[in-house]
């Protein structure tokens, strides 16, 4: 499935929280991500509006859309200079595997590449989340650490850590 010409990244909207409020019920995403399930509509509309609403200097969440449809989210967080870490979700669990997620990630990186001059991204994921790693490494990101715990699926588990120039 060849997605290249099909994934756009844009700003975030209220027009999206019907499509974030479907993943806050797919068990799978919340899982993943690390989100309570089932939120209640009022606190996850609330939560949406702040990110929608956001202001800030070292973090930046921008929609993914896959053929006019959003399908996720990427993020710039702990922006410096011409670094930031990046990450993303894709909120339609039935798209993972698909080689979405590395189209995304390439097309966030053209982003803050020509709009802020970010040349290097880091980015982190759960030793067992194989898939993510996978995706990084297919990207070009080249892992330089292994630091940390966080849970994860409901167990705690290691942090890799990444690198891309």
């Amino acid at each position: 499935m060849s997605t290249t010409h099909l994934i756009k990244i844009r700003d975030i909207s209220m027009e999206d929280y019907e499509a974030v409020l479907s993943w806050s019920k797919d068990e799978a995403f919340c899982s993943a991500n690390g989100w309570e399930l089932n939120r209640s509509e009022d606190e996850l509309h609330r939560w949406w509006m702040y990110c929608v609403n956001r202001e800030s200097n070292d973090f930046i969440r921008k929609a993914i859309e896959l053929e006019g449809k959003l399908i996720g989210y990427a993020d710039l967080a702990d922006i410096q200079g011409q670094s930031a870490e990046l990450g993303i979700a894709i909120g339609e669990s039935g798209l993972w595997g698909k080689g979405i997620g590395a189209h995304s990630i390439r097309s966030m990186m053209s982003y803050a590449t020509a709009t802020l001059g970010i040349t290097v991204f880091y980015a982190e994921t759960h030793e067992a989340n194989i898939r993510a790693q996978k995706m990084l490494e297919k990207v070009g990101f080249l892992e330089v650490s292994r630091i940390g715990t966080e849970e994860y699926l409901g167990q705690e588990d290691r942090l890799f850590q990444f690198r891309f120039e």
